[in-house]
């Protein structure tokens, strides 16, 4: 705590991980009681009632008179349920984040500052417009703006440059990387990380900057899968895939990591990883920030049991289920010590210029292997 003393203070500090996110928010708060080596519990006590009719509200059970509040949501979390006309109801996004304005509005102008962090950015996939389409991402975002956020926490996101919505507003887009990286060379004790070994994996144009970027840290080649579309037909309000073309050297014998913001489907995943072990890789690993799964994982065990993908690593950002938890092929990044120490620091007014590029405790963290 030393390097904490004599700071400016923002107020108490005080925690609402909301339904979606109870277990990442007592995680969080774990490790900053840890920090601060104290006892209680930041973790504002918070009731999420609904009606019968599906509407809701959010109650308050402890006062937040001059905190400075972070109000933690997970909108992928897609096992919350309630009652609504009799029949079991799933929460989607758009209900998760009509929760945090409950929640600010709750709080009723008394914290001294309020900070939301959505892990995955509400509507983060609809940040653009084309054509006759609603700019869902943006009008969130300046929705928050608009109820006195004073700044806005997430991870990854789609398209950063949605944050350009909200010019008086802070936006801080963190990444995982360092620790996908560390989990990733920590359970993989026979991965080779050389030029020879190993080349890094983008699915497509989209996620290429993210793919130089693992290449350089860890010293490797990268390479470049090329989704060609049929633009003539849209299914499921896209235009369909018809291949994938690879660009980039020869893979064969080498370890190969696919990596991309997230998963979905997996469908692109299991493409491209056919299309490599025809190449004669000898392991696919696939890195993601967000895991969906959003058709299941039976087809992600299948591959496993057929030696077509090694491993899935994902962070618990977003909802896992157990059953995928406990699945060999699965290993979650436990991102929450991570977030309290960007909370800690945002506590006491502190800059976390630092944790905004892992570029040199990545290369610290290489050479300790």
């Amino acid at each position: 705590m030393k390097d904490i003393e004599n700071t400016l203070f923002n107020g108490e500090l005080g925690i609402i991980a909301l339904q979606s996110c109870k277990e990442l928010g007592e995680k969080i708060n774990y490790h900053i009681k840890e920090k601060r080596n104290e006892e209680r519990s930041y973790l504002i006590e918070t009731e999420d009632i609904r009606f019968s009719n599906g509407e809701g509200k959010v109650k308050l059970g402890d006062s937040i008179r001059g905190k400075d509040v972070y109000i933690l949501c997970d909108v992928g979390n897609y096992s919350i349920q309630y009652k609504m006309f009799g029949f079991m109801n799933h929460m989607g996004p758009d209900e998760h984040f009509q929760d945090i304005k409950r929640t600010i509005s709750a709080i009723r102008g008394k914290a001294s500052r309020i900070t939301v962090i959505m892990p995955l950015l509400y509507a983060s996939r609809q940040h653009r417009r084309k054509g006759r389409e609603s700019l869902d991402c943006a009008m969130a975002l300046q929705e928050l703006e608009r109820l006195g956020v004073h700044e806005i926490i997430t991870f990854d996101a789609h398209d950063p440059n949605v944050q350009n919505a909200i010019t008086l507003t802070s936006f801080e887009n963190l990444y995982p990387t360092f620790d996908i990286v560390k989990s990733f060379i920590t359970n993989e004790e026979e991965l080779e990380i050389n030029k020879d070994n190993l080349i890094v994996i983008s699915p497509d144009t989209g996620a290429m900057d993210r793919a130089i970027y693992y290449s350089s840290v860890l010293g490797v080649d990268v390479g470049l899968f090329y989704k060609r579309r049929d633009h003539s037909t849209i299914v499921n309000g896209k235009n369909p895939i018809v291949e994938h073309e690879y660009m980039g050297r020869d893979v064969s014998g080498c370890d190969v990591l696919i990596v991309d913001d997230m998963i979905a489907s997996g469908e692109s995943v299991f493409d491209i990883a056919i299309e490599l072990k025809k190449r004669n890789v000898k392991n696919v690993y696939v890195a993601a920030t967000f895991a969906f799964f959003t058709e299941g994982i039976e087809k992600f065990q299948k591959f496993y049991d057929e030696g077509i993908i090694k491993r899935v690593y994902s962070t618990n950002l977003t909802y896992i289920p157990q059953h995928v938890k406990e699945a060999e092929w699965f290993r979650e990044v436990d991102m929450s010590f991570f977030i309290s120490t960007i909370l800690n620091k945002l506590n006491y007014d502190q800059s976390i210029a630092s944790y905004l590029d892992a570029t040199n405790v990545i290369k610290e963290l290489l050479n300790k292997e």
